[in-house]
C-alpha cells in the first residue's frame, strides 16, 4: 500500500518497548565498561576475548575508526566508449570484470 503524501507511514512512532529496552541497557553502562576492562586486563582470559574487550572500549570511547578506500575515476565521454564498455557499465561491472559479451543479449 503506497504512502499518502504528508502522512506518516508510522503514525504511532517508534514502539515504546524499544525505548524501554534502550533505557534498561543504558542503566548498565558503567557495569558493562567495568566488565570489559576486567576482561581486557585478565591475563588468564583468552587473547581473543581480551582484544575484543579492548576494541569495544576503544570504540565506545573514541568511536569506530574511519575506513578509507582509494578510488580511481576517469572522465570519459560516452560517445567515445565501445558498446562492450557501455554494456559493462549498464550491467554494473567494473573494469577487468568478465566480458559482457558472455552475458545474454540485452533486449532493446
Amino acid at each position: 500500500m503506497p504512502f499518502v503524501k504528508g502522512q506518516s507511514g508510522n503514525p504511532g512512532g517508534r514502539p515504546k518497548v524499544v525505548g524501554e529496552v534502550q533505557e534498561l541497557a543504558r542503566s548498565h553502562t558503567a557495569d558493562a565498561v567495568t566488565t570489559l576492562a576486567e576482561i581486557m586486563r585478565d591475563s588468564e582470559a583468552a587473547p581473543a576475548a581480551r582484544v575484543a574487550a579492548a576494541n569495544a572500549l576503544l570504540d565506545r570511547g573514541y568511536g569506530k575508526p574511519l575506513q578509507s578506500s582509494t578510488v580511481s575515476v576517469r572522465r570519459v565521454n560516452a560517445r567515445e566508449m565501445s558498446d562492450d564498455e557501455l554494456a559493462a557499465i549498464a550491467l554494473g561491472r567494473s573494469e577487468g570484470a568478465a566480458d559482457p559479451a558472455d552475458d545474454p543479449p540485452i533486449a532493446h
